[in-house]
């Protein structure tokens, strides 16, 4: 059956814009950025972050950051935190997990927008790092080739590193190194398991899970990775009950939530109360205009 010209003409017009659009793409895969200088835990390399009210700061990754913590100096127990929280095969995955995508496509086709991205810490790297905040399939396109080069280029302890460093945690508070002495006024290695924990909890976007407006919601997803931790043979349960038991001595933290309520993000909106459903990683606030 003959379609009709209008028809004809329509299917064309879309064919030529996914040729152009797929040539685009492919010309952009080209000129992405080299990996391979990340190797060079000496190196340090200036990218661009944005703070909460949009404005560009320079941000320094590697040792001259005054906050740079090296693997070997982080807590055991943050390690274990994050990966728990964000990636629980990051150690046997080759930079992307694809039955993650699988059921972040699942979910995003059930709700009808971009709820999950199933990305791993290290595809979260590469974002941070290198692409922008946009939510668009070839800005994912070039998430995954540069999550399979740094997997391929950089030793894991070295990816976990970087991703530790760079991850925002706060308002301008990029790195566990900064966030620590921000929220705890102490260096990382003196972090406890409920701490680490506390800290993990943030990673999903300190927007949404944010200690300024609703620290119950913090300590709640806190909970959640510590039962994850101790089911996954991370912890003891002793270590465990005694997290539990902790209360995370957050200090100074009325001064900055008094701070943060007289001057919110822009266009920030309350959120509400936490569920208590399982953890399910959602699109933080990564650096942008690098080149998450």
């Amino acid at each position: 059956m003959r379609l009709p010209r209008f028809a004809r003409n329509t299917l064309l017009v879309l064919a030529g814009i996914v040729v152009l659009w797929a040539a685009g793409t492919g010309v952009s895969l080209v000129f992405l950025p080299p990996v391979k200088p990340l190797a060079d835990p000496r190196a340090s390399v200036d990218i661009t972050v944005r703070d909460w009210h949009g404005k560009e700061h320079p941000f320094v990754v590697g040792p001259k950051n005054p906050y740079w913590m090296s693997i070997s100096a982080v807590p055991s127990s943050l390690k274990k935190a994050v990966i728990a929280a964000e990636d629980a095969n990051f150690y046997t995955h080759e930079g992307v997990d694809y039955e993650a995508i699988r059921e972040a496509i699942k979910t995003d086709i059930q709700k009808g927008r971009f709820v999950r991205g199933g990305s791993t810490i290290t595809q979260q790297l590469a974002k941070n790092l290198f692409l922008s905040r946009e939510k668009s399939v070839s800005r994912k396109i070039k998430e995954y080739v540069l999550a399979r080069r740094i997997d391929d280029r950089l030793s894991k302890s070295r990816i976990l590193e970087l991703y530790l460093n760079v991850v925002e945690l706060g308002p301008m508070v990029y790195g566990v190194g900064h966030a620590s002495r921000y929220y705890f006024r102490k260096p990382a290695t003196d972090l406890t398991v409920r701490e680490s924990a506390f800290l993990a909890s943030m990673l999903p976007g300190p927007k949404v899970y944010d200690p300024y407006r609703n620290l119950g919601r913090v300590v709640r997803r806190s909970d959640r990775i510590l039962r994850r931790m101790v089911a996954a043979h991370m912890i003891t349960e002793e270590e465990y009950r005694a997290a539990l038991a902790e209360e995370p001595n957050v200090e100074g933290l009325s001064s900055k939530v008094e701070k943060t309520m007289a001057s919110p993000p822009p266009g920030e909106m309350l959120q509400p109360p936490d569920s208590g459903a399982g953890i399910e990683p959602q699109p933080g606030g990564p650096p942008a205009g690098q080149g998450r």
